[in-house]
């Protein structure tokens, strides 16, 4: 495994004010990066629940479309706890999370310290949404950033795309992804004449290991040309799999920094997260030309290894400065972090 340069918890859940007095923060973290000038601006994902608790119920939230951010509050015994996150209602089997999240503007002068978190909310608003908003990935084309983020809700988990100038209001593009889709991030510039995004289709029917997919549009609002191509097989990819941080080019190829979970057999953990990279081809996303042969981060620190969800770093961002990269995260669905890599040495792994 690569060495380290830094590694820096940038937010903490008590780090920002809720959104209403009878919620907390619980996470702060999958923040999109993106360098704007001589700033990073970060999207946090804050995920939050409700302070108030009643003997025999578990309370679930949502965005109502008329009112805002409610609460179901549905008897403990009509629910299967999952996981921490997730539970399942034992008549129909249907999932709902017991927070929810928005997205947050966060700016940061170096990339390393965070100076302002006071910035604009992207908060849930379609029916699409109702479950939260979830971990950004900001990638810029021309003179506009796109965003996409994942849009949960009684009919699933899609991704959906935003788009913004400065930061400080967002057009919503709606859903470009159906459900079980995530995990979608766009390739910075054209390939050929098309746009390239990867992305994760989350099938309920197990015929497959995880894997990671490639499609191609014209606009960006318009997907298709859906294909494989690349599959976990390491043992700490043997659960889940997906794209972390937009690609970024250099000489050699598109460096891709993904994510994957180690399965854990019975019991209610979600199991290990890690990240590790990889190389495609410049003119051809769908060749591999280079993988690192082990993860390149995984939970070491304290914060990384213990939170709402333990040992999770989680790859959503990644920002170039100077030599180095710096590579942001969620750590344990608590915290945002940012690891600095070298550059050389993360490409020279990749070889």
């Amino acid at each position: 495994m690569i060495r380290r340069l830094s590694t820096k918890r940038l937010l903490h859940p008590s780090d920002l004010v809720p959104t209403r007095e009878d919620l907390e923060v619980v996470g702060v973290f999958n923040p999109g990066a993106i360098a704007v000038g001589n700033e990073v601006v970060l999207l946090i994902r804050v995920a939050e629940r409700p302070r108030e608790k009643r003997s025999g119920f578990t309370a679930l939230p949502r965005w109502d479309v008329e009112s805002g951010p409610t609460v179901d509050w549905v008897p403990e015994d009509e629910l299967e706890l999952l996981d921490v996150r997730v539970v399942r209602r034992k008549r129909d089997g249907v999932v709902r999370l017991t927070f929810i999240s928005h997205i947050r503007v966060v700016r940061s002068a170096d990339g390393r310290s965070i100076d302002s978190v006071d910035g604009p909310r992207f908060d849930p608003q379609s029916e699409y949404e109702a479950f939260g908003v979830e971990d950004p990935r900001i990638t810029r084309i021309g003179e506009v950033f796109y965003i996409t983020y994942i849009a949960v809700s009684q009919h699933g988990t899609a991704t959906a795309l935003a788009s913004t100038r400065d930061f400080a209001g967002f057009e919503r593009h709606g859903v470009i992804f159906c459900p079980e889709n995530k995990d979608v991030v766009f390739f910075p510039e054209r390939i050929g004449d098309e746009y390239v995004a990867l992305h994760r289709p989350n099938a309920a029917t197990p015929f497959t290991a995880p894997e990671m997919w490639l499609a191609r549009s014209p606009d960006l609002f318009h997907w298709g040309r859906h294909e494989h191509f690349h599959s976990g097989g390491a043992a700490w990819e043997t659960s889940r799999i997906g794209a972390g941080t937009p690609p970024v080019r250099t000489p050699e190829g598109w460096l891709e920094i993904y994510h994957g979970s180690r399965r854990v057999s019975g019991g209610s953990e979600v199991g290990v997260y890690s990240a590790g990279a990889l190389l495609l081809d410049l003119n051809d996303p769908r060749r591999v030309i280079g993988r690192s042969a082990e993860p390149i981060l995984v939970p070491e620190t304290e914060f990384e290894r213990e939170g709402f969800v333990p040992n999770v770093v989680f790859p959503t961002g990644i920002v170039e400065r100077e030599d180095t990269y710096l590579v942001y995260y969620g750590a344990a669905d608590t915290a945002t972090a940012m690891a600095e890599f070298s550059r050389n040495e993360l490409l020279a792994s990749l070889r």
